[in-house]
């Protein structure tokens, strides 16, 4: 890796892009093939089909309803953000019971509309099994019994210590010991090394957290001259401070044995200080790039999977820089949207700071300033900052400060029994990418604990409309929540040949709540209908997308509304257990509708 030495060669944010993470990548983005266009040859519906509707299957006639692969164009929704709220009581228990206008809600201290509200338990989100369906055409699936938990653990080997993961490694040991038959685990790493796919297998799992090692990109030791620590190298090239500035050249020349070089002055840096403040900083960036990278990456993994989704942070915290910030609160938005909770544990432990540790200082020629300690016990401190953040951000707990982590390890594992999602719209915002604060209280003035995010950072620029659909269908398929503005319902049938396992699935979808549009007489609308299947461990096997243009009569909209539309696709599947997720939407309003069903091929 080449590190930028110079300032002029680092613009903010700093594009210090490292390739990393290896498979988990492969899960950023949504493989879905589209489906092809169908044959003009008729085929015989569904059993469960209405048998006086158009097919999509086929061409209707005057070419009223098309199957087609082309891109639609599509109207973006408005911007929405979503707060999710943990409120505990005096004793540190969830409260339960709060409704809609228990919350006020304010954006840079402006009051705002509370749009929407849900109340989220473990149990929201798993799918609906229903029963097996039998048709005449294949035979009926059975429910499938799919595992309710899933949780990440997620260990920051960019910044943790030898002595953190060796604590770190201990205190799995409890936590796989609990595992219910229902429970799947992952283990992985900031750096990729270490990598574990959603298991039940308790010695993969033991095996993995074996090969956990330190991996900092920063290789400080004794000899480094000048002695730099984080907070000192921001204070130098961010903030420019002229006392950092004094000392850090102080210190080249204790440790140098050289005189101040030709040029600057005492409140200059030495090209040699400026030079190593710029390396500290970028290294540091490209840690916490790496690690809120990697946090995404698992959000959109996990967002796929039924019943609670956990992320377990162990991790040290880390100094967050100006350029990161954004990077952070793109995480707690996503983690909010796809219901993913981040629990954050201080892998340090009772944590007591290192200038405090005779055997942790350790410059052969150590800085006699008082300003040094106070800057290395400001940026261990602000270690806090970060764990806490992501926490509270995404309904999470901070553990910190005890040694107990094994125990705080079991209680990260889980979801908290209730949370609270709130959604508003920003008035007058403006596409600038600037940060806003948000704050939420209680109307009553309770002095309970809230756990909300502490801001949002506006779009930047306006949005291409069909990346931005593309980018909503994603997210909708990378999630579990049953959409209800169009009404969607999905049945599924397999055959069983030589090949293997033919799994066809329907999705009716009713259509009186479409907003269609009039031109030339005709009601027009455009429908995108997505169906992916994930096995049992949540892993994506393989997606179909049909995009149905709509021109339609008024006597043939009036028919088609009392039955509804069916779009048939098949996939071609080995036995096992499955999820199925079918997301429709529609070009005019900008509505959405998903279903989920669990099946099992024997």
């Amino acid at each position: 890796m080449t590190v930028p030495l110079s300032r002029s060669a680092r613009i903010p944010p700093r594009t210090v892009w490292l390739a990393f993470l290896g498979g988990i990548l492969l899960f950023a983005g949504l493989p879905v093939a589209r489906a092809q266009a169908p044959a003009a040859t008729p085929q015989a519906p569904p059993a469960d089909a209405p048998q006086n509707a158009p097919k999509p299957d086929t061409k209707a006639p005057n070419d009223e309803i098309v199957s087609h692969d082309s891109p639609a164009t599509f109207k973006v929704r408005v911007n929405v953000v979503l707060v999710r709220v943990v409120v505990r009581d005096n004793d540190g228990k969830v409260v339960t019971n709060l409704k809609k206008e228990d919350f006020q809600l304010a954006d840079e201290r402006k009051p705002q509309i509370i749009s929407s509200f849900s109340v989220e338990t473990p149990a929201s989100h798993a799918p609906a099994a229903g029963p097996g369906e039998a048709t005449s055409e294949g035979t009926s699936v059975k429910a499938a019994d799919l595992p309710q938990r899933f949780v990440t653990l997620f260990f920051d080997d960019l910044h943790l210590s030898l002595q953190d993961v060796m604590f770190s490694r201990q205190a799995t040991a409890k936590l796989f010991a609990a595992m219910g038959p229902r429970d799947r685990f992952s283990i992985f790493t900031t750096s990729g090394q270490v990598e574990q796919d959603f298991t039940g297998d308790r010695g993969k799992l033991e095996e993995a957290v074996q090969r956990i090692l330190p991996h900092s990109l920063a290789q400080n030791t004794p000899a480094d001259c000048p002695p730099m620590n984080l907070q000192e190298a921001y204070m130098i090239v961010e903030a420019t401070d002229p006392a950092s500035i004094q000392v850090a050249n102080q210190d080249y020349m204790n440790c140098s044995g050289n005189s101040p070089l030709p040029g600057p002055t005492s409140t200059e840096p030495n090209p040699i200080v400026a030079a190593a403040a710029e390396t500290v900083l970028n290294l540091a960036e490209a840690e916490e790039q790496r690690t809120y990278q990697t946090l995404g990456a698992l959000i959109r993994r996990m967002s796929v999977l039924p019943g609670q989704r956990v992320i377990v942070m162990m991790s040290p915290g880390f100094f967050v820089l100006r350029s990161m910030h954004q990077f952070e609160g793109e995480v707690i938005d996503r983690a909010t949207k796809e219901n993913v909770v981040i629990n954050t544990i201080d892998a340090r432990g009772l944590y007591v700071s290192s200038v405090y540790d005779a055997s942790s200082s350790g410059t052969a020629v150590p800085s006699v300033s008082p300003l040094k300690t106070q800057y290395t016990m400001r940026e261990e401190e602000s270690h806090y900052i970060s764990l806490a953040e992501l926490a509270d951000g995404t309904g999470g707990v901070f553990f910190h400060d005890r040694n107990d982590i094994d125990q705080g390890l079991l209680h990260a594992a889980t979801e908290p029994e209730v949370s609270y999602v709130l959604g508003f719209t920003p008035q007058n915002l403006k596409l600038d990418g600037k940060y806003h604060n948000l704050k939420v209280t209680l109307v009553n003035k309770q002095k309970w604990a809230l756990q909300a995010r502490h801001g949002y950072f506006a779009p930047r620029g306006e949005s291409n409309p069909e990346a931005a659909a593309r980018e909503e269908i994603q997210q909708a398929v990378f999630s579990q929540e049953e959409l209800r503005e169009l009404p969607v319902e999905c049945k599924a049938q397999f055959f069983k040949g030589a090949d293997g396992v033919h799994l066809t699935v329907v999705t009716h979808v009713g259509t009186e709540e479409l907003k269609l549009r009039k031109v030339d007489g005709r009601n027009q609308d455009t429908l995108t209908i997505t169906t992916a299947i994930f096995d049992e461990n949540g892993s994506m096997l393989t997606g179909l997308q049909r995009v149905l243009d709509m021109r339609l009569k008024d006597e043939t909209l009036e028919r088609v509304n009392k039955t509804g539309l069916n779009v048939k696709l098949s996939f071609d599947l080995q036995p096992g257990t499955f999820l199925v997720r079918t997301v429709v939407r529609d070009s005019e309003g900008a509505q959405m509708g998903a279903a989920n069903r669990e099946v099992v091929i024997p």
